[in-house]
């Protein structure tokens, strides 16, 4: 039988808010999230603790703070990436960025999605579905990106959007659902 982190992993639903483990890794990242959040920007220290909360570094990686996310090792980031304030990463599943991705002020990448029944969702399951975006991205201020989505490399993604859906790489994309405007292939 799996455990509820074997089943996060998987994307299967799982126990999100009854597993100890689960929580005591949602409260380690918690508290790093914080602590970074009161280093001022000029300080090396938030390097150190940004290392902690991902269990890696990242190429040329900058992020504003304040920064919040449920895990930390669940996300990886390319090389040159820039996530801009107020940004929260939900990382239940995989977030993975390429390089050269940058990320507006208060957009929220979410892997987690919950049972349509109350029953269900009541008893604390959720899915945690991976975020993949290509090389090369940028999003503008106030991006929703849900649980599941591809967006490819070098998409432009609208402020306020919401995306529920795959990107075809080269894409303007933007709305409520998000949707592609035009292809930017040159």
């Amino acid at each position: 039988m799996n455990s509820e982190k074997e089943k996060m992993r998987q994307g299967e639903w799982y126990d999100a808010n009854h597993d100890p483990n689960i929580l005591k890794e949602r409260l380690r990242a918690a508290d790093l999230c914080f602590e970074v959040n009161q280093i001022k920007p000029s300080d090396p220290r938030r390097d150190e603790v940004f290392k902690k909360l991902f269990g890696q570094e990242f190429e040329n990686l900058v992020i504003m703070t304040p920064f919040t996310c449920d895990y930390g090792k669940n996300i990886t980031f390319g090389k040159d990436c820039f996530v801009n304030v107020n940004c929260y990463f939900m990382d239940g599943g995989k977030i993975t960025l390429g390089d050269h991705v940058f990320v507006g002020p208060s957009t929220g990448f979410y892997t987690a999605a919950h049972p349509l029944d109350v029953e269900r969702r009541n008893a604390g399951l959720e899915k945690a579905l991976p975020i993949t975006v290509g090389d090369n991205c940028w999003f503008g201020a106030n991006v929703n990106v849900m649980p599941g989505v591809t967006i490819g490399e070098g998409c432009v993604i609208g402020a306020g959007s919401v995306v529920t859906h795959d990107i075809p790489p080269y894409s303007l994309a933007a709305g409520v659902p998000c949707k592609v405007i035009k292809s930017l292939k040159e």
